[in-house]
């Protein structure tokens, strides 16, 4: 009788994943497909012979390999800057003695319940007084830090075994040493946890870099899929081509994603024990 509960379970876990899967398998049997075969009635979804050839005209139709690369290089730069200021703070939070501490992380905490939005006209105004509008550089200074990643690396430093960081010391580490070759292998799961959150947050983001960047040049890959959704594709003139963009740019991602999940199921639980 125990297999019947175990059989349900996963029977609700499988159309749970196939209801989360479906919208990105419709994007990719869209990108294959012609206009008259997605807007069919009724509603066909497989293709009845694949246009491949709409990926190669939709990446030619617009800088594509300019705008991915855009995304690449500055969500590495911000994911690094964030890791290491997060960590850093975490640190000093966790491990060192300091007055105010803990009304300090109140305090960041708090800012972490306003909307993003809410941050957007200050920070316009910094960046353009520094004359870094319109430039990737002025991108990733502005969201060097991250407060879900001081939340992160605070709740797993404070799981690490207190007799490990005094042994530590005692063998004369700095805190710098300490950090970096103590706490960082014991709770790796969680910086390679928060390096894909980040990673995916940032090569996602839309908003903030439409305000800041102008320049069809340094376009992440969120603004060119859209200016090319405007120009090529607006009203579903070219539907097919949309798609295969659209696969083609989230496709490191998901690759990305399959590639280190397994990080995931203990990417907080670590206690420091080894």
């Amino acid at each position: 009788m125990k297999i019947l509960p175990l059989l349900s379970k996963h029977i609700v876990l499988v159309f749970c994943s196939l209801l989360m899967f479906f919208p990105f398998m419709w994007m990719i049997l869209s990108a294959l497909k012609t206009k008259n075969e997605i807007f069919k009635v009724p509603f066909v979804l497989f293709p009845e012979s694949p246009q491949w050839q709409n990926f190669a005209s939709a990446f030619n139709s617009a800088p594509f390999a300019t705008y991915i690369f855009n995304s690449t290089y500055t969500s590495i730069a911000i994911v690094l800057l964030q890791t290491v200021t997060s960590a850093l703070f975490a640190y000093a939070l966790t491990q060192m003695e300091w007055k105010g501490k803990n009304s300090m992380f109140s305090i960041v905490m708090g800012t972490y319940m306003l909307p993003a939005a809410a941050t957007y006209v200050p920070s316009y105004i910094v960046l353009s007084k520094m004359n870094l509008i319109d430039s990737h550089l002025g991108l990733i200074i502005s969201s060097a830090a991250s407060v879900y990643g001081v939340f992160l690396f605070r709740q797993a430093f404070m799981q690490v075994s207190k007799e490990v960081i005094q042994a530590a010391r005692i063998d004369g580490a700095s805190h710098w040493n300490i950090l970096w070759r103590v706490m960082f292998p014991l709770t790796k799961p969680t910086f390679i946890t928060f390096v894909l959150i980040s990673y995916v947050q940032n090569y996602n983001s839309y908003l903030w870099p439409s305000l800041i960047l102008q320049s069809k040049e340094k376009m992440l890959i969120t603004n060119g899929l859209r200016q090319f959704f405007i120009e090529g594709g607006a009203y579903g003139v070219k539907w097919p081509e949309v798609m295969a963009a659209s696969t083609f740019t989230i496709l490191p991602l998901l690759i990305l994603f399959f590639a280190i999940q397994k990080y995931f199921v203990n990417g907080i639980s670590d206690n420091g024990i080894k």
